[in-house]
């Protein structure tokens, strides 16, 4: 099976869902900001279509450590989360607001498919299983997403309108369900132990995955603000609210340049995602001072912290997780991801409309105090009776 189907087709199928991912998130906010002229109520279509993830993210992790052939339930899920954004973007204007903000929370369940959902498949398609490499490929397929789809978000919206955007994202999403279909099946799979809370109790109990979801976790909700903050961002400083998802492209592009430098270098993943932490951080609080000049250091800095995190995150994940856990503990750690991006979003909308430094130094706040909480004491002591015990 992995000669018919491999690591090639893998990244062509994940590079694709992926940039319709990271483009419907922000096409959904444009559109909600288009239609009723609210910063708010953009930002809480975003979370809307992403807080749910806390419950899709076990229920999905459990059916897919459970059945023969996951590729086809997680064609399944492409189909609603693409599909559904697509049925939020015709209610809008034409049904109540909070009827289009039930509907974004119901398709946003099937939202971890798209990143832990597929990651977890890595071990049956990458030849040897996961390496170094295959790892950092799969990783940098989220770093060619932020990069495309932000911009292509912002291009088209600002070239035939917002609702073009959602409708471009839920195609190139339906261009990966043929690839998910066909990935390979998992003979002799055992049955998941435990239900749908096994990964949550695995992540806390395992120092190092608790560490490094804490310090991702917090570092995704500054990451939802900056993202929430965009719009204004765009309006106030670039000359129009659509032109504000370049900032998140240039965020991702410095991801990307940063992932190959530290490729390179002999740096430990749980050390990464701490200083990654650092470093988003930083560039939240320069893009608090307003000036259009630091607004775009700010937008590197931030890519450069996040897309080395997010590698060193799988890396722990990959190391870290037992086979018969494996999509439960990444599409959990999706969830969580995903929910706290949701709330720093939501959060950020309405602070921003009265204080859009105030939202960003909340953002810069969130990333420091998970990477400072991460590596106190208890985590640290933790880590020590770990290696005491030679587990």
């Amino acid at each position: 099976m992995r000669k018919r189907y491999g690591l090639a087709a893998y990244l062509a199928g994940a590079v694709a869902a992926r940039v319709g991912d990271e483009m419907s998130g922000p096409a959904l906010m444009l559109a909600g900001f288009a239609v009723t002229g609210s910063t708010a109520a953009g930002s809480a279509l975003l979370a809307g279509v992403t807080i749910s993830a806390v419950v899709g993210g076990p229920v999905l992790g459990l059916l897919l450590d459970r059945v023969e052939r996951p590729g086809r339930l997680l064609a399944g899920a492409l189909c609603l989360y693409g599909g559904g954004s697509g049925l939020v973007l015709l209610g809008l204007g034409r049904v109540p607001f909070a009827a289009v903000l039930g509907l974004a929370v119901v398709v946003g369940v099937a939202g971890p498919a798209v990143a832990g959902g597929w990651t977890a498949q890595l071990p049956r398609v990458a030849p040897g299983g996961v390496a170094g490499r295959a790892n950092v490929l799969d990783a940098m397929t989220f770093g060619v997403a932020s990069l495309a789809g932000p911009a292509l978000a912002g291009g088209v919206a600002e070239g035939v309108g917002a609702a073009g955007a959602v409708v471009a994202a839920g195609a190139l999403i339906g261009v990966a369900v043929p690839v998910a279909w066909g990935l390979p099946r998992a003979p002799g799979r055992r049955a998941a132990r435990g239900g749908f809370a096994a990964g949550v109790r695995f992540v806390l109990r395992n120092p190092a995955l608790a560490r490094a979801t804490l310090t991702s976790v917090g570092c995704c909700m500054a990451q939802g603000v900056l993202t929430a903050c965009v719009p204004l961002l765009g309006e106030r400083m670039l000359g129009g609210a659509v032109r504000g998802a370049v900032l998140l492209s240039c965020a991702a592009g410095a991801g990307l340049v940063a992932n190959a430098v530290l490729a390179r270098l002999r740096v430990t993943p749980d050390a990464v995602i701490r200083l990654g932490a650092v470093v988003q951080a930083a560039g939240l609080a320069l893009a608090a001072t307003g000036r259009p000049a630091a607004l775009i250091g700010a937008a590197l800095l931030v890519g450069a912290g996040e897309g080395p995190q997010l590698t060193a995150l799988f890396a722990v994940r990959h190391r870290e997780s037992p086979d018969h856990l494996r999509s439960q503990i990444f599409t959990t750690g999706a969830s969580m991801k995903i929910t706290a991006f949701a709330v720093g979003a939501a959060l950020a909308g309405p602070l921003a409309e009265h204080s859009l430094p105030g939202a960003l130094l909340l953002g810069a706040g969130v990333a420091a105090a998970a990477c400072v909480r991460a590596t106190g004491p208890s985590a640290r002591s933790r880590l020590t009776r770990r290696g005491a015990g030679g587990a």
